[in-house]
């Protein structure tokens, strides 16, 4: 039976769809839910139980299918076994005579043929190792760079069939033009280049045939593994199976199109805004399950850097603008792309970093947002034992976990990675590093950070690409800083609490970097933060902050007032003659406090926002607020507490008046 529907994602009047009768056969024989979800704005043309189809990843659905097939379970190991033993052999016999360099680019080949032959999950990790020049030789990787989408297309026949049966009509009669042959062949999919009849360029991708069969008996299967893995090998207390799911949740939502759709509209709207990120436009008309219309964009990988640099334009640039998206992803929005490979991340002709391909997205919660922050800052800053407590609020560690030993491995293993600066960080060394820990201490990883993971190490790796030199970490701190001075979340103001104020003493050397590292942040402005500080300070939420930030402002103030009164005494002293053996300086902790001062407003007049016309007007605002009035009395009662102190110590009680008995009076402290 054949069954018009709209498209489930269609925004205006569109040509209805054909459901035909293979793919009602598909839905019926699926071993994937079918989930419903409403969509308010939609009309309706057949029961939405039809309408609103999307598939989902159903472990126990699967299971259920594929114990009911060993042969056909056993005939994909062998099937994957073999050729991966074949290949691992041809290594070792490589070695044994000594000629890995002469089979190094034959070998390359093989293992590209390899992962091609094994399928869709086994090309991703191909696609991952690909943008890794430190982990892969070079050969390899260039040959590994071909399956981002060079991978063998699928004939035209299939892919013009499943676009009549998603669209309705003929190819010929959707697209004004279609190129005769797919211009790229990735994992899941193979993309066509062509034209709307109302005269727009897109890109068509058209999903491969029996796609979900091959990657849903190899998911079966790795989580048997993964499953028989943590019941019986002691060491490995990571939960394999949620993480196995986690990315079986992502690549089942990767094959249905209408899903990525809807991801590249949430990201656009999102982080389209951002300075020189582009993300194309989707044609709801033209997409269904298996096709998906996209506006094309004209672009070069980022790994081609000559290409891009003969285009005028920066590499390193553009992979800025990509680690401050990716920061904006992981740490401030929460939805994230979790497949940045090469083939997905295009420089344009006019300097624009373009995202493709929403496929395989995830999302992040508020408090794992935090708890990385908190973590980047604890890290870079040393705190080992923030580090530990972070860990546990990232799930990496119980709450019952026992932090006495682990706190001082963290400095053990970290001593090296952090010792000189942020500037030597790397995401590689850091996840190597705690590799170390995993076995001698209960961490886990939990199945949530492993799509985290895989995206920034394959943004690490196009960057050292573009750069062997570039630091991730180095570029992101600047955001990290802004946005520990600026979120009010109470988890953020406590770490900065934390990071400032340590034993009672302020620590200005920590407030100077991050307000150093703070202005190089793009949306970091100065007036703004003024009026944000200000009013969290006077707010019940800062009163911790701000009682701490009390009493260094009393300490500096009468720091400045105590040099400014002696340096001109000693003047007047000096005028008359009465400054002998006499210094104009003032103390050591007061010369220390005054240049740290300066310093501190050397960077601010160098912040963008630094501007006293606009400030002036803020504060003065700020200064008929009770709250801050509050700050104001509380500052001047402690000045006065102090003068007071300084005056019965130097006046009333002299240290030539007898007193005691006759012993010298005890010492005021101040």
């Amino acid at each position: 039976m054949n069954v018009k529907m709209a498209s489930p994602s269609v925004r205006s009047d569109t040509e209805p769809v054909m459901i035909t009768p293979k793919f009602q056969e598909d839905l019926t024989h699926s071993s994937i839910d079918i989930t419903v979800a409403e969509r308010p704005e939609q009309t309706a043309i057949i029961p939405s139980i039809v309408e609103l189809e999307t598939l989902r990843y159903d472990p126990v659905a699967i299971r259920a299918q594929y114990s009911q097939k060993p042969l056909q379970v056993l005939g994909r190991i062998l099937a994957v076994l073999w050729p991966t033993l074949t290949f691992g052999l041809s290594l070792w016999w490589d070695r044994q005579r000594g000629r890995v360099a002469q089979n190094q680019q034959r070998r390359a080949i093989q293992l590209r043929e390899l992962l091609t032959q094994l399928g869709p999950a086994y090309i991703k990790i191909g696609q991952a190792l690909s943008t890794r020049p430190d982990l892969v030789p070079p050969l390899y990787m260039e040959e590994l760079t071909l399956l981002q989408d060079q991978i063998p297309p699928f004939p035209n026949e299939i892919a013009y069939q499943f676009i009549e049966e998603e669209l309705g009509d003929r190819p010929d009669q959707i697209y004004a033009e279609l190129s005769p042959q797919p211009i790229a062949a990735a994992s899941l999919g193979q993309v066509y280049k062509g034209k709307l009849k109302t005269g727009e360029t897109v890109a068509v991708k058209v999903q491969r045939p029996d796609l979900r069969d091959s990657i849903t008996v190899d998911l079966y299967i790795l989580r048997r593994l993964a499953a028989w893995a943590n019941k019986n090998i002691k060491r490995v207390r990571s939960d394999l199976v949620g993480i196995l799911d986690e990315f079986g949740d992502r690549i089942f939502e990767e094959m249905d199109y209408i899903n990525e759709g809807e991801n590249a509209e949430r990201f656009a709207k999102l982080y389209g805004h951002l300075k020189d990120v582009y993300v194309p436009k989707i044609y709801w008309q033209y997409t269904q399950r298996r096709v998906l219309t996209m506006e094309w964009v004209t672009g070069t990988k980022l790994t081609q850097v000559e290409a891009i640099s003969a285009q005028g334009v920066d590499a390193r640039y553009i992979i800025e603008v990509g680690v401050q998206c990716s920061l904006r992803q992981l740490l401030e929005h929460g939805f994230f792309h979790a497949d940045p490979h090469p083939g997905n991340l295009l420089a344009t002709p006019d300097g624009k970093l373009a995202y493709l391909d929403f496929g395989m997205m995830s999302e992040i919660k508020p408090a794992q947002r935090y708890g990385l922050i908190e973590a980047i800052v604890h890290m870079v800053n040393q705190d080992f034992d923030g580090l530990g407590r972070d860990y546990i609020k990232l799930e990496f560690l119980t709450p019952d976990t026992d932090l006495t030993p682990i706190i001082p491995a963290l400095g053990r293993v970290f001593k090296n990675t952090l010792g000189a600066s942020v500037s030597e960080l790397n995401i590689k060394s850091i996840t190597d590093d705690l590799s170390a820990l995993m076995y001698e201490y209960p961490f886990r990883v939990p199945a949530y950070y492993a799509l985290i993971i895989r995206s920034l190490v394959t943004l690490e790796g196009i960057a050292i690409h573009i750069d062997p030199n570039f630091k991730v970490l180095s570029a992101a701190y600047p955001y990290v800083a802004k946005r520990l001075l600026t979120d009010p979340a109470p988890e953020l103001r406590e770490s900065l609490q934390d990071l400032l104020f340590k034993d009672g003493s302020f620590r200005w050397n920590r407030l100077e970097n991050l307000l150093r590292n703070a202005r190089s942040s793009q949306d970091y402005d100065l007036s703004q933060v003024v009026d944000q500080t200000l009013e969290f300070l006077s707010s019940e939420r800062g009163a911790l902050i701000r009682n701490n930030l009390i009493d260094e402002i009393v300490k500096s103030v009468d720091a400045l007032s105590r040099n400014a009164l002696h340096t001109a005494t000693y003047a007047l002293r000096n005028r008359v003659g009465l400054a002998v053996n006499e210094t104009p300086g003032a103390s050591t902790e007061q010369e220390k406090t005054i240049e740290n001062i300066k310093r501190i407003w050397n960077i601010l007049q160098q912040t963008r926002g630094f501007d006293p016309a606009r400030i002036a007007p803020q504060i003065s605002q700020l200064v008929f607020k009770p709250e801050v009035q509050h700050i104001g009395q509380q500052v001047a009662s402690r000045l006065a507490q102090r003068a007071i102190a300084r005056l019965i110590r130097e006046v009333l009680v002299s240290p030539e008046t007898p007193s005691n008995n006759g012993h010298k009076p005890v010492p005021v402290k101040v």
